[in-house]
């Protein structure tokens, strides 16, 4: 709990058997943190073996993807403050209460951002052109939807207040990865009242499915940057639209 108000943290596991005890009592050890929901996304055997060594409850999602996963999450989350994580070992529960005094401020969304000048990066993922793409494709989101200043769009570690994720709810449509760019997408949309902070970013333990190779993150990032213009045109035609009716 944080000043009255109850703290919940989503993790979605797929393939972090190896790191999901060690960052479930990391959070825990806050002193912060209500309860802890892990959705188990049709996890790498073991895995449930090593949830139930925590106070971490573990529901099931049979659906896989990273989208299905995470909604599903918020959905059995309880707390006023309702943070969404990745438990493979890069993010740390140190960083907790920078989100939450921010969300005590009256921010209804407090977006993590890898690549700040202030982020501990050293031995993590974050090269430079993954870096330059995070980068890019937030300034486009800012400059397209004329809101508050971001830098970094794939950064999963976020914050929302449970009124906040109420207004964006209703118009989720992605359930693979993607949905990590859509929650930003939909919460500049929206006008959701928000704040991006630096936060600290380590080395996975285990593989990245998406940017182990230079040929992945290349096609990730364009598909990305191409999701981002695909929703702004929609989004302008809905507002067209819905004047016109």
């Amino acid at each position: 709990m944080y000043k009255e108000k109850t703290v919940s943290i989503v993790f979605a596991t797929y393939r972090e058997k190896d790191s999901i005890r060690m960052v479930i009592e990391n959070f825990f050890n806050t002193g912060f943190v209500d309860e802890v929901i892990v959705v188990n996304n049709n996890a790498e055997p073991g895995t449930v073996e090593e949830i139930q060594k925590t106070k971490a409850r573990m529901v099931y999602e049979k659906r896989q993807g990273y989208g299905h996963a995470f909604q599903r999450g918020m959905e059995e989350a309880k707390g006023d403050y309702i943070f969404l994580c990745e438990p493979d070992g890069t993010y740390t529960g140190k960083d907790l209460e920078r989100f939450l005094v921010y969300a005590q401020d009256g921010f209804e969304a407090v977006l993590g951002s890898r690549t700040g000048q202030s982020t501990k990066i050293s031995g993590a993922d974050m090269d430079f052109l993954r870096k330059f793409a995070n980068v890019f494709e937030a300034k486009t989101i800012e400059y397209l939807f004329n809101t508050n200043s971001l830098s970094d769009i794939g950064c999963t570690y976020k914050l929302f207040t449970k009124a906040g994720i109420n207004k964006i709810a209703p118009l989720w449509r992605t359930r693979n990865s993607l949905f990590a760019t859509e929650l930003v997408l939909l919460t500049a949309a929206k006008k959701i009242h928000f704040i991006e902070i630096p936060v600290t970013f380590k080395k996975r333990v285990g593989t990245s499915t998406f940017v182990s190779t230079f040929a992945k993150m290349a096609k990730w990032g364009l598909r990305i940057y191409a999701f981002i213009f695909i929703f702004w045109f929609r989004w302008i035609f809905r507002k067209i639209f819905s004047k016109n009716a």
